[in-house]
């Protein structure tokens, strides 16, 4: 589970800034919140924790907020790619650029986590292109330790809590060395050789999700995976119990494009690039529906390519399905962007309610989305600590705060009224909005 993630001069973030989920020490006007959205996490040391099942981000356009996404993002591909892809840095890191401050500044990704039991603190900065320091500390015994640290390529291992690596730690001495290099994370590389811890704090990272675009086509990938998975259990699976609660499509098929049918005008060079093992043609999806006579007696079923007879919220819904499965199911977190682009009010606050549910989420999935739309702030359905406002200054640097760090918010207070009454921040006001038309 996740903890905290912190980031600094990157994008419209300039000065550190920490997205926690910690809960709080404080008490919801209904109970059953502080029960229900709140879990209790096991832990090497003497205290449990308690960790935040969900969190809001609110805040006006251009505020930021998808910038907390895409830093958790850089974050993510950095981790899966630096070993391969020499080129992932400068592609996932924009520095903050509207002060002269952070211009020979690095750019600062870190992340809290519980794995196993244990709460592990990974880190790394980057600049120019280059990871300029990187570390990981864990407490497997009660007491936070180093496992490495790293300074540009100098790499000090602790050989007593991470033995498996200490083999590898003069390796970035080396510049002629493929897998650890300057540009590559020292976990990362160590991971890439198989070794048993580094590969399971990776895999655990990486078992974040995180959606920015309902045409991403990984999602598309993603429910591949998932149908033939009921395909081969002989099973109806586990989306379309989903899709039928929101749409009366009684069942959607799939269509796989064989590689060996592409036309013979496509270039050499991209059968090629399809052919190799880590590519797939997107397939295609139909929905069937049922058709019904004058005494709505079914009579037949028709099918349809599902893209041009769904709406965009039965799309967006359908393809964001499978994570929605994953994660509840395995206790992962699950980041989404523009959460309520598409999908009707009543669909999002059930997906909410779903991780907010000590029935639905037994094992801890976390949520995290970004929206704008204020009927979650309500005191009977969020704690205060998990509404968190972004708000930029006139220079143009964003920062964060959670509804729980203003003081004076009492439990039973009207967070909605009181965020678009500008109490909060976080939003703009449009006043002067109509001069622009005024001649």
């Amino acid at each position: 589970m996740i903890i905290e993630f912190s980031v600094a001069n990157f994008r419209s973030f300039k000065t550190l800034q920490t997205l926690s989920f910690v809960a709080a020490n404080i008490t919801s006007k209904d109970k059953k919140i502080d029960e229900n959205n709140v879990i209790e996490i096991p832990s090497v040391a003497s205290k449990k924790m308690k960790l935040l099942k969900s969190k809001a981000i609110y805040g006006a356009n251009a505020s930021g907020k998808s910038n907390i996404v895409k830093a958790l993002s850089a974050f993510w591909r950095i981790i899966r790619h630096s070993v391969k892809n020499e080129k992932v840095i400068s592609n996932e890191v924009q520095k903050f650029e509207l002060s002269t401050e952070t211009v020979n500044e690095p750019t600062f990704f870190q992340l809290i986590f519980i794995h196993e039991n244990v709460t592990y603190r990974y880190g790394f900065e980057v600049k120019e292109n280059k990871i300029f320091a990187e570390w990981l500390f864990g407490n497997p015994k009660g007491v936070e330790v180093p496992f490495f640290t790293r300074e540009n390529r100098e790499v000090k291992v602790n050989e007593r809590s991470f033995k498996e690596a200490k083999k590898y730690e003069s390796l970035l001495d080396n510049e002629n060395n493929e897998i650890f290099r300057d540009n590559s994370l020292f976990l990362a590389s160590v991971s890439a050789m198989g070794e048993k811890t580094a590969k399971s704090l990776v895999t655990e990272i990486l078992s974040i999700s995180m959606v920015s675009s309902a045409n991403d086509p990984v999602l598309k990938e993603l429910m591949r995976a998932e149908m033939l998975k009921g395909k081969e259990k002989e099973a109806d699976f586990k989306v379309m119990e989903l899709l039928r609660t929101v749409d009366n499509i009684e069942q959607v098929e799939m269509t796989e494009i064989d590689k060996e049918d592409l036309p013979e005008e496509v270039l050499e060079e991209l059968i090629d690039f399809i052919h190799s093992e880590e590519w797939h043609i997107a397939p295609n999806f139909h929905s069937i529906r049922n058709v019904y006579d004058a005494q709505n007696e079914m009579q037949s079923s028709i099918k349809g390519n599902f893209e041009e007879w769904e709406s965009e919220g039965t799309k967006k819904f359908f393809y964001l399905s499978p994570l929605l499965i994953v994660a509840l199911e395995k206790g992962e977190m699950l980041i989404i962007d523009e959460f309520d682009a598409r999908l009707h009010p009543l669909l999002t606050h059930k997906i909410v309610s779903l991780f907010n549910s000590s029935i639905t989420n037994p094992k801890g999935a976390q949520l995290l989305f970004v929206t704008h739309d204020t009927s979650f702030l309500q005191a009977d359905i969020m704690r205060r600590d998990q509404i968190c406002f972004v708000e930029k200054d006139k220079f143009g640097s964003s920062t964060l705060k959670t509804l729980v760090e203003f003081k004076g918010v009492r439990n039973d207070a009207s967070f909605e009224k009181d965020y678009l009454q500008g109490k909060y921040g976080a939003v703009k006001f449009l006043n002067d909005l109509e001069n622009a038309f005024i001649q």
